[in-house]
């Protein structure tokens, strides 16, 4: 029977441990649950057949406690994809199947399947994060803030927090915009044609030319609003969920904020009056509202919330509002003052914007002193035992692909420039043949990093590790033959598992002795992505050094992880890197045949209407 009682099997681990097996039936009650599914959706000022999550774009929020186990059932109720998710910014190490890295970490779950997601925020983890699907461009829209609530008093105080989730989207399908970047007439998926600010927007028909759309969209085309009351301090969490944009934006009238936390870490305070996010990015910031007797001088209740992209042949923009309440105000009549309409945006942008600011807070932000929720301090030089050096490059041969120290690690295996890509997960592999797929780490060292065999990286755990990022401009050769402007694009880096600690970056060529001159009487704050910038945005010839960034990181945390950039089109062009930390016994902490259940896609660890999940609590295993 389906709907069996709920069971337990205490089955034998590793040598001398336990853990249990549990059928998770119809008396277990995950902790959260999102339906992912693809229909017609209204974005902005269009409608779309697009992937969402609860039927919402963004899909709803998930606050979690930190040290706690949290489970979240993830149903795929898509016909004819697949789908994970991933838990953006969290470190999971003791959850080896739950990092939602299809090719890496798990496979994906199938359609008409779901998967129980085991999380748990380490102590100190508190912050601003978002989870989202990671198979092609479906992140663009099944996506949703993810919310580590601070264990005890959060270290500054305020009234009240808001998530700001930026998203992106545009008038074609996924799959055509998919089948443009893979094809050998290649095309880019370009600006896109809204920008949503918690699942509201209005299309810029400024950005280009019009396409199909409606002007009766009613109460779903219109901006979004963040409702405020005069004289108080608001908590801004900003989550960049966009697919492919940098983007900018300020507040009008209201001057500076202060960066409190970047990527779920306390910061100190840093002022700045416009935020530059790249996708994947997170910044909390206090805003302070204006007084009283300010609105009486500015004679208004409403102020744009103004974004553009940055970095592109033109540029896009996106509007919110945000709104006061004037009742809390004698004289301020809500009725009678100025608002801003909702359903149309303005004929000029209120706001000025900066330029793309490059190395934007690098070398500025300071980790929040005296924080009693992290003890650990930024690697020196002379910690560090190794480097690996990226050299990230686009290459044009009938087909537009990255290629990352000459290799292209596309999700798509079937993509013509893919190499090294498993046809399986490559923890599963490691799973069923470790003689065959654990990385060699001596021939790694010897090849700069890179194990020849598997494609991989693999570290060992306490290592402390240098990654540098080294853009190179592009080398594209047209159909006819003749060769294309050499070009260098942004990339927002993103790294799975534990925080790396951002050490900077700069123009040129990457010079060691410049590293240390730049981290010179500052304090570096640990990130999970960073911007590679592209200081010279063309060059006349490829293979220019283009501009550098640099980490380091501390292996702490066993585990298949991906390193690559958060740029949707770029990871399914090939920017993509797979890191193995830890040992086969560090790796592989459940013996077969106890994971098998994990190894096979629509194994018995995923369930669909048939059968429930046999599921290992790997929680269990350190209790």
């Amino acid at each position: 029977m389906l709907w069996s009682a709920f069971r337990v099997l205490l089955v034998s681990a590793t040598a001398g441990s336990s853990y249990r097996i549990q059928e998770h039936a119809e008396t277990f009650s995950p902790d959260a649950i999102l339906r992912v599914t693809t229909e017609s959706h209204r974005v902005g000022s269009f409608d779309r057949y697009t992937t969402l999550v609860n039927g919402s774009m963004p899909g709803p929020a998930i606050r979690i406690p930190e040290e706690q186990v949290f489970w979240i059932r993830v149903y795929n109720d898509m016909p004819d994809a697949n789908l994970t998710m991933h838990w953006h910014g969290l470190s999971l190490a003791a959850f080896p199947f739950s990092d939602g890295t299809p090719l890496s970490s798990q496979w994906p779950i199938p359609p008409h399947h779901f998967f129980d997601y085991e999380i748990k925020a380490a102590k100190g983890s508190a912050g601003t994060y978002f989870y989202h699907s990671h198979i092609g461009l479906q992140a663009h829209s099944a996506a949703g803030p993810l919310i580590v609530e601070d264990a005890t008093s959060p270290p500054y105080q305020y009234h009240e927090d808001k998530t700001i989730f930026i998203q992106e989207s545009w008038l074609q399908q996924d799959k055509k915009l998919i089948h443009d970047l893979e094809s050998d007439h290649y095309k880019w998926v370009q600006n896109p044609d809204v920008f949503l600010f918690n699942g509201r927007g209005l299309r810029d028909f400024n950005n280009r030319k019009p396409g199909p759309f409606r002007r009766d969209g009613g109460t779903e085309d219109r901006l979004a609003t963040f409702d405020v009351e005069p004289d108080k301090t608001y908590r801004l969490r900003f989550i960049a969920a966009q697919a492919t944009s940098l983007t900018i934006l300020a507040f009008e009238d209201h001057g500076s904020m202060d960066i409190i936390q970047a990527d779920g870490d306390y910061t100190e305070p840093y002022a700045v009056g416009a935020l530059q996010m790249g996708p994947g990015q997170r910044y909390d910031a206090l805003l302070r509202t204006k007084t009283c007797e300010e609105l009486h001088g500015l004679g208004k209740l409403d102020f744009h919330v103004q974004m553009e992209n940055r970095a592109q042949p033109w540029i896009a923009t996106g509007y919110a509002v945000l709104r006061y309440d004037g009742s809390k105000c004698r004289g301020l009549d809500n009725g009678k003052m100025r608002r801003l309409p909702l359903t149309s945006l303005p004929a000029e942008p209120p706001l000025e914007l900066p330029l793309v600011q490059h190395g934007f807070l690098d070398y500025k932000l300071e980790p929040l002193r005296n924080n009693s929720r992290s003890n650990e301090t930024f690697p020196r030089a002379d910690e560090v035992t190794r480097r690996v050096v990226y050299n990230i490059q686009e290459f044009g041969r009938n087909y537009t692909f990255y290629v990352v120290n000459n290799i292209t690690w596309a999700e798509d295996g079937t993509y013509p420039t893919a190499q090294g890509v498993p046809r399986e997960p490559f923890l599963v592999s490691l799973y069923k043949n470790r003689t065959r797929f654990l990385p060699d780490y001596e021939a790694a060292v010897a090849n700069g990093g890179l194990d020849p065999r598997t494609k991989t990286y693999p570290a060992r755990v306490g290592e402390v590790v240098e990654i540098v990022m080294q853009h190179l401009s592009s080398d594209k050769i047209n159909n006819d033959g003749t060769r294309m402007r050499s070009v260098v694009l942004m990339h927002p880096w993103h790294a799975h598992g534990a925080k790396f600690w951002d050490a900077g970056g700069g123009d040129g060529a990457w010079d060691p002795k410049v590293v240390e001159e730049k981290l010179e009487g500052t304090k570096p704050v640990r990130r999970d992505t960073t911007m590679l910038d592209n200081y010279r945005p063309y060059t006349d010839v490829p293979g220019v050094h283009s501009g550098w960034r640099v980490w380091r990181l501390r292996i702490t945390q066993p585990g298949v992880w991906l390193v690559h950039c958060h740029t949707l089109p770029h990871m399914i062009q090939g920017l993509q890197t797979v890191w193995v930390h830890g040992d086969a016994d560090q790796l592989l902490k459940v013996g077969r045949p106890d994971v098998d259940g994990y190894l096979t896609y629509g194994g018995d660890a995923y369930g669909n209407i048939t059968h429930t999940p046999r599921v290992i609590h790997f929680n269990a295993l350190d209790e």
